[in-house]
């Protein structure tokens, strides 16, 4: 006799950022409280945040958070297929933690049947090690120009008979038309895949929803599984798109600023000083004078010389040369820290077109960029006084050689790892998630100019608000109706 199907459920969105990534989190963390033995899994995923996995892959950045609602360590099998585009029209395309290449979109439509086959490969795997796998879908399932080979959506979900629920994010407007419109143009037999549907982002008197529930569920014959409300302020690492709130505006404190460059990757790295509660941090947009500040941090980057010459462009050069003249402190993570340098290299056209650009030249190093990806989970202790512990990942393509690594910024895995000025105003490293450690946050603070009057601890605050964000949709989600898709001791 046959073992019974594991349970799954794909959360599907009508947009991007409608909600999915924290939806199955919420789920993971759910199930896990619950004593379930659940898996995220999101097949196909495009994004520059990510994260380095415990077999030495990389996987998106959400993934990652939701293996740590599900008490899991974060797996390639999680998200088997990864695109981080470092062009308009071409993605480096990641399969099972390793990069593959770059594809423009007609050669990557050719290569997908060969991707559909790591995912499902990725998901036979989850369904015999886990009680229960839930899918995140990506974008929409009706972009119409997508839908031919199909691999994140629709079909995934008919390939493996998944049951579908769709949200969509009612702060933006138009949500009936989002989910009226998204299932009309899916096919007669996609459209019965759909078992619900979830608000997000309400605020206000539900009551004053009522009426529209009702007529959704009137005219498309499906039920409205829940109405999740706006919860401010969630430290959760977001997958790509960036923060559509100010975390905090402190009187006083720590001013912070980051450029929002074009192909701005990890952006997550800032949360920390997003979120605490005595720093005032702004990412600066596209023509936007950098305001004045204390620290400026340049982040992670796809596309390091073409996002050096936006940089350029939109006056941050001259705006860093000023603040540095004025006794300000800067910190380049990874791409950050090539920018920093005096020369990039690109012999080969991994990034954009060959050849070499001058950096910003505050340290004496160059970067050349080859195919090897560096993909690393380590830890060690800040050069600074007090050598504050820290824990991080590296994820970069490219050697640094010069003089300025003489004076590290960090030993990282028993090795030395950046560079430090010789008038400690610079400090770059490749480490993400250099500020997640409350020792290392709070060294660079004070190294920045700002000693802390409170401990803040990025690692709790996401973890507390995981639990928020569970306790939350516990609340508004009617899981008895989804208890044909999920173990039975999931439900309640």
């Amino acid at each position: 006799m046959n073992a019974p199907p594991t349970p799954c459920l794909m959360v599907q969105g009508c947009t991007s950022d409608a909600g999915k990534s924290v939806l199955v989190t919420a789920l993971c963390r759910i199930l896990h409280r619950r004593g379930v033995r659940v898996a995220p899994f999101k097949p196909q995923n495009m994004a520059l945040n990510s994260a380095v996995t415990v077999d030495g892959g990389e996987i998106g950045r959400a993934q990652a958070l939701q293996a740590l609602a599900a008490g899991l360590e974060p797996h390639t099998d999680f998200n088997p297929v990864l695109l981080k585009p470092n062009t308009d029209k071409r993605a480096q395309v990641i399969i099972h933690g390793r990069a593959l290449q770059d594809f423009d979109a007609v050669a990557y439509h050719e290569y997908k049947p060969r991707a559909m086959k790591a995912v499902l490969e990725s998901y036979e795997r989850l369904c015999a090690q886990y009680e229960c796998v839930l899918v995140e879908g990506a974008g929409s399932p009706a972009e119409i120009n997508l839908r031919d080979r199909d691999i994140a959506n629709m079909g995934f979900a008919e390939a493996v008979d998944c049951p579908v629920i769709l949200i969509a994010d009612i702060d933006r407007g138009g949500v009936f038309a989002h989910f009226c419109g998204t299932l009309d143009l899916l096919s007669p037999a996609e459209q019965a895949r759909v078992q619900g549907f979830v608000i997000n982002r309400f605020r206000g008197d539900l009551g004053l929803l009522e009426s529209g529930l009702r007529w959704l569920e009137h005219r498309t014959g499906k039920p409205v599984l829940g109405v999740l409300p706006y919860l401010h302020g969630l430290y959760l690492d977001a997958e790509d798109a960036l923060p559509r709130e100010a975390a905090n505006r402190p009187a006083t404190g720590l001013r912070v600023v980051a450029p929002v460059y074009p192909r701005i990757s990890n952006h997550n790295d800032l949360d920390p000083l997003r979120f605490h509660p005595e720093v005032d941090f702004r990412f600066v947009g596209p023509n936007e004078a950098p305001p004045p500040s204390d620290l400026i941090v340049l982040p992670g980057s796809k596309a390091v010389q073409a996002d050096l010459a936006w940089l350029r462009a939109q006056g941050w050069e001259a705006a860093i040369a000023r603040h540095l003249r004025y006794g300000g402190k800067v910190i380049g993570i990874c791409g950050g820290l090539q920018m920093l340098g005096r020369q990039l290299h690109d012999p080969l056209g991994l990034e954009g077109p060959a050849g070499s650009m001058p950096g910003l030249g505050w340290l004496d190093y160059e970067t050349s960029l080859f195919a090897e990806k560096t993909l690393q989970n380590v830890s060690g202790q800040l050069q600074l006084p007090g050598a504050a512990t820290l824990q991080g990942y590296r994820i970069h393509m490219g050697v640094t050689r010069g003089p300025a690594l003489m004076r590290p910024a960090a030993t990282l895995a028993g090795q030395p790892d950046g560079a430090l000025s010789d008038d400690g105003q610079v400090l770059a490293t490749y480490c993400h998630g250099l500020f997640d450690s409350p020792p290392a946050l709070a060294a660079l603070l004070t190294w920045a100019g700002y000693r802390p009057n409170q401990d803040f601890d990025p690692i709790r605050r996401r973890e507390q608000d995981i639990d928020r964000l569970a306790d939350a949709v516990e609340r508004h989600l009617d899981l008895r109706r989804l208890a044909e898709w999920l173990p039975a001791r999931a439900i309640r």
